[in-house]
């Protein structure tokens, strides 16, 4: 028993050193756009590509006072306007959107269009997100870029300009931005944090933003993406069926330009940001639980042996160090202590940084385990829902597969 403690310990041990040594680097959180306070005064719009934000919306009317306001604010230069798709709402969503736009003085910058009811084989937010592109695609001067956007977040005033900064100056089809979190009440401190790291755990923002690494993601609270990029790949269509839409999105987009002869992609970037945010409150552990379990077992493709594989890996990466440490200790074994508790400072180390960014406390980072086992609960409760043919809820719809 003690050789397999041992063993275990050891292996997790070693899993740490693997993943901080050759898994791009997914701890940091310096892929970010430059947010500095004195930014350059804006060019002459002419030089300015014009965009047409989507933004799909049910039941957001208590939102929407802040965070259409934040979008119809934007002091972008060019030619920029906003379509948001009332997806059946039953609160106010277009009086509301349209009162904001009316003490802004921003109406005829907004369009707001009246979802029509959900066909077979498409999810509600990307039909909404359908309605929306087939409108701007229709206009008299298409737009070069769409903004994809969701109704709970509120951009900050010069985002938009700065994402089509970004684009432009590294040839982007596709920028998006991680935005910040809601993290004020325990539970949201607690858990949301490790939301993200788990993320970047997935998906290295190091990788996603290499044109030569396969590895593609998006966040799909803010996606900036070239319209010739999203006609090339057939619309957003090809991904009508994902609830994980924004990643299966950026991986079509990074896919669609790839060359054996040139070993490279088209490039898509993903970074964090502090300026634009989600006010989207996650108050008790009821509500996290409700947002992780909605789509965790749909990142595992539905897959019994995908979820035993990651019911496994999560125990023994995040679990058996601090058991180790622990039952060590108490048993005297100090090679099982001492590589249990190198490995939970290994993973306390890297969770850090993402705990700065969000203004948490450090000693967060030893509770990592604890984070990872209630993260490791959510998942396979979202397999249980799928297989009691619950799927994932959102906003009053389930979805089966």
């Amino acid at each position: 028993m003690a050789e397999i403690g041992l063993g275990l310990t050891f292996l997790s041990l070693i899993i740490w050193i693997g993943l901080l040594g050759f898994r791009g680097q997914f701890w940091r959180t310096d892929q970010r756009l430059v947010e500095a306070e004195t930014e350059p005064q804006p060019t002459p719009s002419v030089l300015y590509p014009s965009v047409c934000a989507v933004v799909p919306a049910r039941n957001e009317a208590a939102l929407l006072p802040v965070t259409l306001r934040s979008l119809l604010s934007q002091d972008y230069p060019g030619s920029y306007s906003v379509i948001l798709v009332d997806d059946g709402s039953t609160d106010g969503t277009a009086s509301v959107a349209q009162q904001v736009a009316q003490e802004l003085k921003t109406s005829s910058q907004l369009e707001i269009i009246p979802g029509v009811p959900l066909p077979a084989g498409w999810t509600g937010k990307l039909w909404a997100m359908e309605q929306g592109i087939r409108h701007a695609q229709n206009l008299t001067s298409a737009p070069d870029y769409l903004l994809f956007t969701d109704a709970d977040i509120e951009h900050n005033r010069g985002n938009l300009r700065r994402l089509v900064a970004k684009a432009q100056q590294d040839d982007l089809d596709l920028v998006s931005l991680m935005v910040l979190l809601r993290c004020q009440d325990f539970w949201e401190q607690f858990l949301i944090p490790a939301f993200v790291f788990f993320f970047q755990k997935l998906y290295p923002f190091n990788w996603v933003n290499d044109p030569s690494n396969p590895t593609a993601a998006a966040a799909g609270g803010c996606i900036l993406i070239r319209r010739e990029a999203l006609n090339r790949i057939g619309g957003i269509q090809v991904v009508r069926q994902a609830l994980i839409d924004d990643c299966a999105l950026a991986q079509a987009v990074k896919s669609s330009g790839f060359s054996e002869k040139a070993e490279s992609r088209s490039r898509i970037w993903l970074g964090l940001t502090s300026l634009t945010r989600s006010l989207r409150p996650y108050p008790s552990l009821e509500t996290i639980w409700e947002m992780v379990a909605r789509t965790a077992y749909t990142q595992l493709n539905y897959s019994p042996w995908l979820l035993l594989g990651t019911l496994c890996a999560m125990t023994l990466i995040y679990l058996v160090s601090p058991v180790g440490a622990i039952w060590g200790g108490l048993t005297g074994n100090w090679l099982v202590a001492i590589a249990g508790l190198s490995g939970w400072l290994l993973m306390a180390g890297a969770y850090l940084p993402i705990l700065r960014f969000y203004g948490c406390s450090p000693w967060f980072a030893f509770s990592l385990p604890a984070i990872a086992f209630l993260y490791t609960l959510m998942t396979l409760d979202s397999a249980i829902r799928h297989w009691q043919g619950r799927g994932g809820a959102w906003k009053g719809r389930v979805y089966d597969s």
